[in-house]
């Protein structure tokens, strides 16, 4: 079929992400979601993910999401759990009620994605998984916490957005898997393993730990698909762990 044959799709998500894509290595999320259903994206072009990189970026935060609506975005997520963490979460919910109350779609960020896919799974004491440096790390662990979730471990790389971006695809895999088993060891007790990130790629690593440690393991990329599930948008998808196959 020819690109002027596609169909249109079926739904349209819009995502506002940290950095444009010639910074940042596409996550590879094609499996999972349908085929009609499309994803636009545009960069808040956010410097680093220090406190004042997020803060002198997020004035171009609506100027976004105008673009997204103006391609059909039917949803709006803000991407990147840094974005999240360094905002909190009081500012980031006043995002999106303001978006929505704009726009009228539905607003989502990353932060808020991933405590509810956790809670959904039944894990409030979590471990973290992480490549951040400490900064980074605690703004995570206040956003978690407010959003009322326990963090008994996380761990860290002292990474921030270059060294994250500069990794290769199989350097990330690799610490993925690392850190997973990491945090984990750190608190046995978790019920939950949040793998922190879209830069590394760790998808392979869900299904593979949850069965490890018989815990679940929730990443960026499939508690964003998660939230598409639970609105009907997009089916359980089998072979990707616990939440996406409909846990």
């Amino acid at each position: 079929m020819t690109e002027a044959q596609t169909p249109a799709p079926r739904y349209i998500t819009g995502r506002v992400m940290p950095v444009g894509k010639d910074r940042q290595p596409e996550t590879r999320m094609e499996p999972l979601f349908p085929p009609d259903v499309k994803r636009v994206s545009v960069s808040l072009d956010i410097p680093d993910y220090t406190k004042e990189g997020v803060e002198g970026a997020i004035v171009r935060f609506p100027a976004c999401v105008d673009q997204l609506i103006a391609q059909g975005a039917q949803r709006i997520m803000i991407a990147g759990l840094p974005v999240s963490s360094q905002l909190g979460r009081t500012r980031v919910l006043k995002l999106l009620e303001e978006t929505e109350r704009r726009t009228g779609v539905p607003a989502d960020g990353q932060g808020e994605s991933t405590a509810a896919a956790l809670k959904h799974l039944g894990a409030r004491r979590i471990a973290i998984a992480s490549r951040w440096s400490d900064e980074l790390n605690n703004a995570l662990v206040r956003y978690l916490t407010e959003a009322g979730m326990e963090v008994l471990a996380v761990t860290t790389r002292g990474q921030w957005a270059q060294q994250a971006f500069s990794m290769s695809f199989d350097e990330g895999v690799r610490l993925a898997f690392q850190l997973g088993r990491e945090a984990v060891r750190q608190a046995p007790q978790a019920e939950g393993l949040l793998i922190a990130g879209g830069a590394w790629r760790s998808l392979a690593a869900v299904p593979i730990l949850e069965e490890d440690f018989g815990i679940p393991v929730v990443t960026n990329p499939i508690s964003e698909i998660w939230r598409l599930m639970q609105a009907g948008i997009a089916p359980p998808v089998k072979n990707w762990g616990r939440l996406l196959g409909g846990a």
